[in-house]
């Protein structure tokens, strides 16, 4: 599949259509309608599906491109939690007619009991976009993916923003009947909601890294200090190189975990859990660091509301928290290891392969 074709039409939609003004609109409480159909039309929330399903049946190296656009260019919309949604589906062989967002939510999220008539009870909390979607996934604690609607009986939506200011909800359930409650079909993920929205948000802090990056760059080149650009400044040059370098790590880690993710034709891959704990603690440990340096290049005006910098540094803080900080991931491999210590660790390591 050609990559570069993909990632031009993303870049080609999300460069044209997302400013300063949409961000704000949505920051307010609007839903980007016009976008999201955009999103729709283009393809890109149903990539991952069968045909049958209305998708192309991408790999997670073919997503790549659409994923980097959306945190490069900070789109407010919820593409990616739509798009891996109906993977989940697509691969357990469901399909819901709707053309609102779907919302997703991992076990971590969730402290809700599935009783023996069907119904759901309890809460689900920090879940991007809730008060626009019409349905919810949400991995069960045994380890199934229950599907409800968010207008069901039962289900209250307490509307809440994360630190960029985008929709980050609350759901209270109680008693509500589940539309279907599915089969983990991706059967050697602990979590595949919680595993695939890291890989997502893992690429999507590559694209904003790289925009603050870029913006960085452009800055020290223009902003002119005691006669010259204080790009000339080897202490600059220096900071820029470190992130610069930040940044390098944090791409391959998250291109690995692409490479390693399941998709619809590959439903079980040994190293995906562990590629994809790898690329959140790299890229999460990025956006501390990259963060920092972007906002002592820029000074005081990158903090200012108006500045672009501004809303990619609040996605990046809120980014590096979805689906499992850095220690969490972080202690996923410590703990794995610790249990199996001795001389098949290093051919563990070098697989990329979590021991069981």
């Amino acid at each position: 599949m050609n990559n570069e074709f993909i990632n031009d039409a993303a870049q080609k939609l999300f460069s044209n259509e997302v400013d300063k003004e949409l961000i704000g609109q949505v920051e307010k409480g609007l839903f980007a309608q016009a976008l999201w159909e955009q999103a729709l039309e283009s393809g890109f929330i149903h990539l991952f599906c069968t045909e049958a399903d209305g998708g192309i049946e991408a790999t997670w190296e073919d997503a790549y491109p659409v994923f980097y656009q959306l945190g490069y260019r900070q789109v407010p919309l919820p593409v990616a939690e739509t798009a891996i949604a109906r993977l989940i589906l697509s691969a357990a062989h469901q399909n819901l007619e709707t053309e609102r967002p779907i919302c997703i939510a991992s076990n971590s999220q969730a402290q809700v009991s599935f009783d023996s008539q069907g119904l759901l009870s309890g809460e689900v909390r920090n879940v991007q976009w809730a008060q626009h979607a019409q349905w919810c996934l949400v991995t069960l604690e045994t380890g199934q993916v229950a599907v409800f609607e968010l207008s069901a009986q039962g289900v209250s939506t307490i509307a809440g923003v994360d630190t960029s200011n985008m929709p980050s909800d609350r759901l209270v359930l109680s008693n509500v009947r589940a539309h279907a409650v599915l089969p983990n079909p991706f059967s050697n993920l602990r979590d595949p909601i919680q595993t695939f929205g890291a890989g997502a948000r893992a690429v999507m802090i590559v694209g904003a890294l790289e925009f603050a990056l870029d913006q960085s760059v452009q800055y020290a080149k223009d902003r002119v200090q005691f006669g010259k650009p204080i790009g000339k400044s080897q202490a600059i040059q220096q900071q820029l190189a470190l992130m610069a370098g930040e940044v390098a790590v944090a791409r391959a880690a998250a291109y690995m975990a692409c490479k390693d993710l399941p998709n619809i034709n590959r439903l079980i891959s040994e190293q995906a859990q562990f590629s994809v704990a790898a690329a959140k603690v790299c890229t999460s440990e990025a956006v501390t660091n990259g963060t920092s340096i972007a906002h002592q290049v820029h000074g005081a005006i990158g903090f200012t509301y108006e500045h672009a910098l501004n809303f990619a540094t609040r996605r990046l803080w809120a980014w590096r928290g979805d689906f499992g900080n850095a220690t969490s991931w972080a202690r996923l491999i410590g703990q794995a290891y610790a249990k199996h210590p001795g001389e098949m660790f290093w051919n563990h390591l070098t697989q990329r392969v979590l021991p069981a």
